[in-house]
């Protein structure tokens, strides 16, 4: 007699020579990552190394060196790309305090741009951006002293930054204080002549000077 078989085997039977049932949890697929895994940001960027540095370094370089030329228009894409280069901290999530600081400041919250760019400046004290747009947003506070100061630790990172020596140029002429205001707008031309601000706020200047003396 042909024995009967059955559409399933017996509860917890084992074919023969088959590796026991491993009884530990199973990882989730893929594409179905656990809900906290899901909703973590990504890691960020490693830090720039110290060769990457110095390739940006000399990229300044010779971006400076076309913003500086007289004729062309060579100048306009070394601007742009001098800003992008100051805009980067090296780190994202310093990245995204200034990003937070600029949104803020455009939607006319400087109370909120401090905090967010006083983070940023506490935490990367080394990055000339931050100070920068920290006393931008001081300045627009009304706040000159903390906003001069920033400017002068933005030029002590980074001596060619151009919009700060403006910026300090327009807080001095805004004091009354002609004298610096011409020394800041100057040095700021000489970096970068093709600023059409400062070099009216020369002519501006200059003419009272000449007034002043006549």
């Amino acid at each position: 007699m042909i024995p009967v078989q059955t559409d399933a085997p017996p509860e917890n039977a084992q074919p023969e020579n088959a590796p026991p049932e491993d009884d530990s949890p199973q990882d989730a697929p893929d594409d179905q990552a656990p809900p906290d895994e899901a909703l973590t940001e990504p890691a960020a960027p490693p830090e720039p190394t110290a060769e990457a540095r110095l390739r940006e370094r000399e990229d300044l370089d010779a971006l400076f060196a076309e913003l500086a030329e007289p004729e062309g228009e060579a100048w306009s894409r070394a601007e742009t790309d001098i800003l992008r280069i100051w805009s980067r901290s090296g780190s994202a999530s310093m990245d995204m305090l200034l990003k937070r600081g600029e949104a803020a400041l455009d939607a006319g919250d400087t109370g909120s741009a401090i905090g967010h760019l006083t983070a940023l400046t506490d935490h990367a004290p080394d990055f000339a951006g931050g100070w920068y747009l920290r006393g931008v947003a001081f300045y627009l506070q009304g706040d000159y002293g903390v906003a001069i100061a920033d400017m002068a630790e933005t030029l002590k990172l980074e001596p060619r930054h151009f919009g700060a020596l403006t910026q300090l140029g327009a807080m001095f002429e805004e004091l009354g204080d002609n004298d610096r205001a011409l020394d800041a707008y100057r040095a700021s031309l000489k970096i970068h002549p093709h600023q059409q601000d400062a070099a009216d706020a020369v002519t501006r200047l200059e003419a009272q000077s000449e007034g002043t003396d006549a």
